[in-house]
């Protein structure tokens, strides 16, 4: 059974997390530059790390209930993730040069599943 008001908080949510996403593409290109899309594997690997933590809390910890799991993961994180602009950008870097993606790929999975990892054994620790 569909429950609308799930899909009300995940809007809302994506609606936060998109805003979320947008500001820190814009900071990151102010602050790092636009050679690079470190915009998008800073969302990647934070929202990973968030991913891991709140469902640590919610599965190991009960801390967290639906609404607001809802609310948090698929609403804010769904948002502010990005890994569609993630193979976009990769396509990018490939036509510039084929290493520079290589290494934004290996970089961007392998420390984003990391960064889940470790938000999962945080939050069985309670912190």
């Amino acid at each position: 059974m569909l429950h609308f008001k799930f899909a009300i908080l995940a809007a809302i949510g994506g609606a936060l997390g998109s805003a979320a996403r947008y500001l820190t593409g814009a900071a990151a290109v102010i602050a790092f530059g636009a050679n690079f899309p470190w915009g998008t594997m800073i969302v990647n690997v934070v929202g990973s790390f968030l991913m891991g933590f709140l469902t640590g809390l919610a599965v190991y910890r009960s801390a967290i209930g639906p609404d607001l799991r809802v609310f948090l993961t698929t609403g804010i994180l769904g948002g502010y993730t990005t890994f569609s602009a993630f193979a976009l950008d990769t396509s990018f870097l490939a036509g510039r040069q084929l290493s520079l993606a290589a290494g934004y790929v290996l970089g961007s999975l392998v420390l984003s599943i990391a960064a889940l990892y470790l938000g999962i054994a945080l939050s069985k620790l309670g912190l």
